[in-house]
């Protein structure tokens, strides 16, 4: 009897496991449809010099060239579109979002107002613009081919890689770089915003963890007693750190191990909740245990002090950095990099060996 009851638990487990992963394949496939038909539709929109301007051959070098200063970018940037177009790009951009990741996007975009007063800009001004974001589509979202969209400007900085099966079936492939920022970290000017503070829970929780530290654990957590002036990796195309330091996941206790998970998802909840719980369980296969928690810099969270800090979370397939120290300690930078899938760029390959497909 006991034989026959461990069998049926062993099926029920199976069918749980099994209902699980197709219910995640399922998620993955809508998401897919999702920003398929949000794509096809800004395209069908656009007119013949605007899709010239926007569409980009899937293995153009482009596609890699991103940054998060002012400058000028490819693609079709919000402002050279009407408002139905924009209406169209931004729901693409809220297809891949949570509702908290895409309310700060907005509002990383809303503070190039900011800065425009601040500097006494004019207001026709396109440096300091909110709708100088450009977006990019690489390849052919109504094909069978992989494809690619990216929106890009001033602090925010995202791209996305899409395929199909040759079932019909696809998902998305990759999601990183990833680059959230804010200038100001806090909105201190008399100008409209006053008191905006867009990054304030990677700031926060940040400190939480930090605070919950004993002495010996703030000293095998630090890197540097100054902090670093950027965050380390910039925006190069592909990196690698010689080696993870700070203090382990592994050797926290069970509160401080809650508060660290609390930053992780931080990050991890900017994404809607398919993407998610697919980078989570990227995260957990690869080893909870080994992720590191790394602090340089002030110890005191008083933004725009002018002493600035740093922290990066670092594990086998992530790198999450996060800096401020620039504008007298009250600017911004975070970034989120997978080791090993940046711009879909390995996970394509297993891809291709999966399924059949002609490589473009």
């Amino acid at each position: 009897m006991q034989a026959i009851r461990l069998v049926v638990a062993g099926i029920c487990i199976s069918l749980m496991t099994f209902q699980s992963s197709l219910a995640q394949q399922k998620a993955a496939e809508r998401l897919r449809n999702d920003m398929q038909e949000e794509a096809e539709a800004l395209l069908r929109l656009l007119t013949p010099a605007q899709r010239q301007q926007t569409v980009f051959r899937f293995d153009d070098e482009e596609r890699f060239d991103w940054h998060y200063i002012p400058r000028e970018r490819k693609g079709l940037p919000l402002r050279a579109m009407n408002a139905q177009q924009q209406q169209a790009a931004r729901k693409l951009l809220q297809r891949c979002l949570s509702q908290d990741g895409y309310r700060k996007a907005e509002e990383i975009m809303a503070l190039e107002n900011v800065l425009r007063a601040i500097e006494n800009r004019p207001s026709n001004d396109t440096y300091r613009d909110p709708d100088q974001y450009a977006f990019s589509i690489f390849g052919d979202p109504s094909g069978k081919d992989p494809w690619s969209w990216r929106i890009d400007g001033h602090h925010l900085s995202m791209q996305f890689l899409i395929v199909t099966g040759p079932d019909g079936a696809g998902r998305v492939l990759a999601q990183t770089p990833i680059f959230f920022g804010s200038n100001p970290a806090v909105v201190r000017a008399d100008v409209p915003q006053k008191g905006k503070q867009v990054l304030k829970d990677e700031t926060a929780r940040a400190f939480e963890l930090l605070a919950s530290l004993d002495s010996a654990q703030v000293r095998r957590a630090t890197l540097a007693a100054v902090a670093y002036p950027d965050i380390v990796t910039g925006n190069r195309r592909k990196l690698s750190l010689e080696r993870m330091d700070g203090l382990r996941l592994g050797d926290m206790n069970g509160h401080q191990r809650d508060l660290f998970m609390q930053l992780v998802q931080v990050y991890l909840n900017r994404y809607r909740v398919t993407l998610a719980s697919q980078q989570l369980d990227k995260l957990t296969k690869a080893g909870l245990d080994e992720l590191r928690f790394a602090w340089a810099g002030d110890l005191t969270p008083t933004l725009g002090a002018g002493k600035g800090w740093y922290y990066r979370i670092h594990g086998p397939t992530v790198l999450i950095e996060y800096d401020n120290t620039q504008t007298n300690a009250n600017h911004i930078h975070t970034v989120v990099r997978d080791l090993t899938n940046d711009f879909g760029l390995d996970a394509l390959e297993e891809h291709y060996r999966n399924a059949v497909h002609s490589k473009p």
